[in-house]
């Protein structure tokens, strides 16, 4: 009697099991920016959607064109990125279903407090740019694929300056690929491209008391919320080019059925809720607003 007792509830257990099991927490993967990660934003938004959806969030911080490339993969379920040409291409092919606009902050050109290159208050980034690569002052570019990298590109494509077509190996947790992008003359002498993240830039610009590009929720995270000092200053900003815009996309479960495609869109709508944007437009650091919500017009 005793035998059939213990099975019997050996057998209960296992049945049990779902039920009990039912109320885990689910996880999700997201590959997204540096940036987002560096500012300390998600630090904030995803504990309260877990708290909220007990949908956990993985966090994968890298390049946004790494962080594309790997939904492009099916290596996550959803992506939060900036670079919003690159995002629409995403879902133009396939890869992705739709782009929740989140966010805003700007891009802006760091330098070092004595300003070599006599940049101190232009708007416009592309002339900021020319004056630079004119006096030769060294100037650090994350050369990442990331969406900053992207916009770099961009601005100096507008600077109507030669520019030069690099491609170079790469290798990514063990594998190897190629990165290829353009920059004007002097790669290796005073413009120094070093595949690095956003914070890691800026601090390698501050040593090298060099200009480089910064979205400016990272900028203000390392200027303001460290213990170590950082000289480098805003010196141009403004101009309409540098708007830096966040999106989300759930990947498409068209391309990749082994995604967690309900979870991920769940996410994806709440990033645009009224709890989420209220949230982003409240997130300082030392009193700076870092983001600006886009999804709704009337959060304060």
């Amino acid at each position: 009697m005793g035998r059939l007792l213990v099975a019997l509830l050996a057998i209960s257990t296992l049945l049990l099991a779902p039920v009990l099991n039912s109320g885990a927490d689910e996880v999700i993967k997201m590959s997204t920016t540096t940036s987002t990660q560096a500012s300390g934003l998600l630090d904030v938004l995803l504990p309260a959607f877990t708290n909220d959806t007990r949908i956990k969030v993985k966090v994968i911080a890298k390049g946004t064109g790494a962080a594309i490339r790997d939904g492009m993969d099916g290596n996550v379920d959803v992506i939060f990125v900036h670079a919003k040409a690159r995002e629409e291409n995403f879902i133009a092919d396939g890869c992705g279903t739709k782009r929740y606009a989140v966010m805003h902050n700007d891009f802006v050109i760091l330098g070092p407090p004595a300003d070599p290159a006599g940049i101190k208050g232009m708007q416009d980034a592309a002339g900021a740019l020319r004056k630079i690569a004119a006096t030769g002052t060294k100037f650090i570019s994350r050369g990442d694929d990331s969406g900053t990298h992207t916009k770099e590109q961009a601005l100096w494509a507008a600077t109507g300056l030669p520019l030069e077509v690099e491609t170079m190996s790469i290798v990514k947790k063990g594998n190897k690929g190629e990165l290829t992008f353009t920059h004007p003359a002097g790669l290796g002498r005073w413009y120094l491209s070093i595949g690095q993240g956003m914070g890691k830039t800026i601090v390698y610009a501050d040593e090298k008391r060099a200009y480089t590009l910064s979205d400016r929720g990272t900028y203000i995270k390392y200027k303001y919320a460290r213990s170590e000092a950082l000289d480098l200053v805003v010196l141009c900003e403004g101009d309409p080019a540098l708007h830096n815009p966040y999106g989300v996309i759930p990947v498409n479960p068209v391309k990749h059925p082994h995604v967690k495609f309900k979870l991920a869109d769940e996410f994806a709508r709440w990033l645009v809720s009224g709890e989420a944007q209220d949230l982003i437009a409240d997130y300082r650091v030392l009193g700076k607003q870092l983001f600006y919500p886009d999804a709704i017009s009337d959060t304060k």
